[in-house]
This record gives structure tokens, C-alpha cells and sequence, in this order.
């Protein structure tokens, strides 16, 4: 079998070979600035060496999705799986000899870092029998093998070090070769970066990045500024699998593109000023909610509160009665537990009810009470935080025997807790999606996604509930005591 594949051309205008074989035992790295043309080079290396080995791509951005459109590649969207999963694929892709393309582009950078990890560790730890040769092309490498600790836990940047050193460093006898690109070789792992015998140098213009890229092809300092006037696609290449001495060339054409495409000008949009003005701003001109200001309740001391409204004179209620039930209607008549669920639902559909203070609160149900022409408030105000706690989780009617064990296990939880509990467990009872944080938030009384992170992370050490999320960011939320999970959203 022939093993090189025509890569570009050089100066000359002959063309260039990479010797794929060579290649898997060497390794290879690519470094250039944004806009160098390194994704166009992995690209044209992908297309033309696929008929001769397994292709495993680890594609932060989306790139090389579009290679599954004209060859036998598996594209796989890391988002839609969990870490379990994506290390199953990882093992059996070795198994099978499947190309894939492992896409990252759905996952913020620490999923992206810790799905990567977990793929390529589960490809190391391949049974013997299952060492066939692959490529592993790892692009933005300076993101899973970063040169300092960032933004990211430690554990997590660790992790990702440890999957990306292995793949360099001892990957070879397992038949995993790696190819890496990266935009600044400063930003990259010097230990994952010098495992590489095979370079590809494209346009840089940091001094730091074009000394350390002619220390690596062999040329003298003074020569590094050849890198700074490299043109777009073009490379000094190095190493067996290439060239015994640095080579420019320019990368040939390929057959796919990714779905981005190049950004180029194109004309600006002819409008009026006052036209645009009326797009950009019509929605909200037009919304009377967001112009209202909203007015801000002067505190009151709740014992002074409940004195004034849950408790009126006798004699003020009891001549007031006749008139407030009208005709044919008596105080017997009027099902006390039904204008109880009927007021909590009307409370329910104001949304600011939820972060208002108990005592203002109960203020609010004693008036809506006496509207439904009740004579006096029918709960005491811990029986009607109580209530309001079970109505925000979806409990209204407490006494329903399919909400006794969901009770039960709410009670075990500080009483604050128990709506944000009743909305996960209702969820769970139903086959719903778990509720999102604002949802959880507004039971709980509170707009910071902070508190409730931590409300989420105290029931999960108080054994209430066990969160599960996949690379997607979809959370679902199990209840052990009940046997039953939410779905994922």
C-alpha cells in the first residue's frame, strides 16, 4: 500500500508528500495564528489520508462535521451524551476501526475539556487485542492541553493534561497517533508539544511563539521573521514524515468545507435611520410592563400586619355578613377549601408573589379571602405559609393520597425548601422535564441562580434528591426516597 499523500506544493511548484505511516509513529504538530489556514491544512490531511487509516477528530468548534458528507465518517454530537456514554464510545470505536468526529461545538469549555478527557482515555485504555492504527486529530489543542492553569477547576484542567500527554507520549504503542494544532505554542503543554517529530509552521506574529516555532524547524533566530510573512495557507514544514529540512509549501485544495464558510463584506443594509430606529426599538416602546416602574411596598412589622387585617372587630363582620354574601347565599354554602385553592391559584398568576415577604403575603390572601366572601381568614399564617409553599410546588390540594409520600419526604427538608422539593418531585410523579433554575428560584424565593445552585447541592447532601447532567447541560433529578426521576432538560 502507498503510504504519502500529496499535501501541497512547495515553491517550486512540485508537489509535496506527507508519508502517512511515518506520520503514525512521529506524530505531528501544526501552529499558526487565527486565519493561518491550520484548519484548512488538518482538513486536506483528513481528506486524503482516509482511505488509509482510522480518523478520530476532536473538534472543539464544529469544523469537520462536513467530512461525514462525502466520506465514512460518524459524527458524534458530545452535547446529546453523558460521560459514561462518551467513554463507551470512545472504547468501541477502537473495537470497529469507525472514524468519528467527536463535536464539541454545544459544550462550554470545562464540559468540552472533561468530554475530550474522558474519549481519549477511554481509547488508551483499549484492550490489547483492539490496537489498530488511528489518527487523532486534536484541534485548538492549547484548550485541552493548556500551558497554565485558567479559568477552569484544576481537577478538570488535570484531567484533560493527563488525556492529552498519554496521546502524545505514550500513545505510539497503542497505535494512537496524535496530530495537534494550535493557535500559540506559549499557550500550549511544552511536554504534550515536544512528544511531536513532525512540524508545520504557519503565519505567527508573536516573538515569543516565532522563536520557539524556528527552535523547533532548526533555523537560526534571525531567520524567524520568514514566519511573520508567511501568507494565508502556507507552511515550513519539518520532520521524517515530511522533510529532512524545513519546506514551505502551500497546502492543496480540499473537497469539503466547513458549513461557516469565510466571512467576507458584504454591502450594508439601505434604511432610513428613522426606519431602523422603529425595528430596533418598536417591542419595547410598545411594552406598557417594562415602562411601569414598579411600586415598592413600605415594610410592616407582621404581628402589627396580622392585627390589622387577619383579625376585624366582630360587630364590623358580623353587619357587614347579610350584605357581603348577597341573596339566597349563606356563610354554610360557601366550600371553604375550594375558595382556599381558588385565592393560592390567583396568587400563583402574579409572578412578584413569589418573592414577597410571608407576612405581606398573608396580608394579600386575607384580602383576596374576604373578596370571595369569606367572614373570617380560614388559615393561621403558618398554615398559610404552609399551603403557599405546597401550592408554588404544585400541591394544591394537599390531602390527595398520590401526594403522601412526596410529603413525607418534603418534611425532612427545612420548610423553605419544600416548594422548589414539590416542583422536582411533581415533575418526577409525571414524566416531566426537570424544572429549569428560574422555576426553582421563583419557588424559592429568590432571582440568583447562586442560591439556587447551592439550595440543589444541600439536598443532594441531605440524600432528598440526586442531580445528574449530561455534556449538553441537560439536568435531570432523581428522588431516591420515591424511586422516580425527572426527565432531562
Amino acid at each position: 500500500m502507498n503510504a504519502g499523500i500529496e499535501i501541497g506544493s512547495d515553491d517550486t511548484g512540485q508537489s509535496v508528500h506527507i508519508n502517512i505511516e511515518e506520520l503514525l509513529a512521529t506524530r505531528l504538530l501544526v501552529q499558526g495564528n487565527s486565519g493561518s489556514g491550520k484548519s484548512h491544512l488538518l482538513r486536506r490531511l483528513l481528506e486524503e489520508s482516509a482511505h488509509l487509516v482510522q480518523q478520530v477528530v476532536i473538534d472543539p468548534e464544529g469544523d469537520f462535521a462536513t467530512l461525514a458528507d462525502a466520506y465514512n465518517h460518524v459524527v458524534i454530537d458530545a452535547g446529546d451524551y453523558n460521560e459514561r456514554e462518551i467513554a463507551t464510545m470512545g472504547s468501541r470505536i477502537r473495537e470497529h476501526r469507525a472514524s468519528i468526529i467527536l463535536n464539541l461545538e454545544a459544550l462550554e469549555l470545562e464540559a468540552q475539556m472533561t468530554c475530550a478527557a474522558a474519549f481519549l482515555n477511554a481509547m488508551f485504555d483499549a484492550p490489547r487485542d483492539h490496537w489498530y492504527p488511528a489518527l487523532v486529530v486534536v484541534d485548538e489543542a492549547q484548550m485541552f492541553a493548556p500551558a497554565v492553569s485558567g479559568d477552569v477547576p484544576d481537577v478538570v484542567r488535570r484531567a484533560s493534561l493527563g488525556a492529552m500527554t498519554n496521546l502524545m507520549c505514550r500513545g505510539r504503542k497503542r497505535g494512537l497517533a496524535g496530530a495537534i494544532a494550535t493557535q500559540r505554542l506559549a499557550k500550549l503543554a511544552k511536554n504534550v508539544a515536544a512528544e511531536a517529530s513532525n512540524f508545520l509552521m504557519g503565519r505567527t506574529f508573536l516573538d515569543i511563539d516565532m522563536a520557539r516555532a524556528a527552535d523547533l524547524l532548526g533555523m537560526e533566530r534571525r531567520q524567524a521573521e520568514r514566519i511573520r510573512d508567511l501568507e494565508r495557507g502556507c507552511f515550513l514544514g519539518l520532520g521524517p514524515a515530511i522533510s529532512r529540512r524545513p519546506l514551505s509549501m502551500k497546502i492543496g485544495p480540499t473537497q469539503t468545507s466547513t458549513r461557516m464558510g469565510t466571512h467576507s463584506l458584504l454591502p450594508m443594509p439601505e434604511a432610513e435611520p428613522e426606519n431602523l430606529r422603529t425595528v430596533l426599538f418598536a417591542e419595547m416602546e410598545s411594552d406598557p410592563v417594562q415602562a411601569r416602574p414598579q411600586p415598592t411596598p413600605q415594610p410592616i412589622a407582621a404581628a402589627e400586619l396580622i392585627r390589622r387585617i387577619a383579625a376585624p372587630e366582630p360587630a364590623a363582620e358580623a353587619a357587614s355578613a347579610p350584605d357581603d354574601l348577597g341573596e339566597g347565599t349563606s356563610a354554610d354554602t360557601i366550600d371553604i377549601e375550594a375558595t382556599i385553592v381558588d385565592v393560592l391559584q390567583e396568587m400563583l398568576a402574579d409572578t412578584d408573589s413569589a418573592y414577597q415577604p410571608d407576612a405581606l403575603l398573608y396580608q394579600d390572601f386575607s384580602v383576596r379571602c374576604r373578596m370571595q366572601k369569606l367572614v373570617g381568614v380560614p388559615l393561621e399564617l403558618a398554615d398559610f405559609r404552609r399551603r403557599f409553599a405546597f401550592a408554588k410546588g404544585g400541591i394544591l390540594d394537599p390531602t390527595d393520597s398520590r401526594w403522601k409520600e412526596v410529603l413525607g419526604v418534603a418534611a425532612s427538608l427545612p420548610e423553605d425548601m419544600a416548594a422548589p422539593f414539590l416542583q422536582i418531585a411533581r415533575a418526577a410523579l409525571e414524566g416531566n422535564p426537570c424544572p429549569d433554575d428560574e422555576s426553582l428560584g421563583r419557588a424559592y424565593g429568590t432571582r440568583s441562580p447562586g442560591r439556587v445552585r447551592r439550595l440543589i447541592e444541600y439536598m443532594e447532601k441531605q440524600g432528598a434528591v440526586v442531580v445528574r447532567a449530561d455534556f449538553g447541560g441537560r439536568r435531570s433529578i432523581g428522588i431516591p426516597q420515591l424511586g422516580l426521576s425527572t426527565e432531562a432538560e
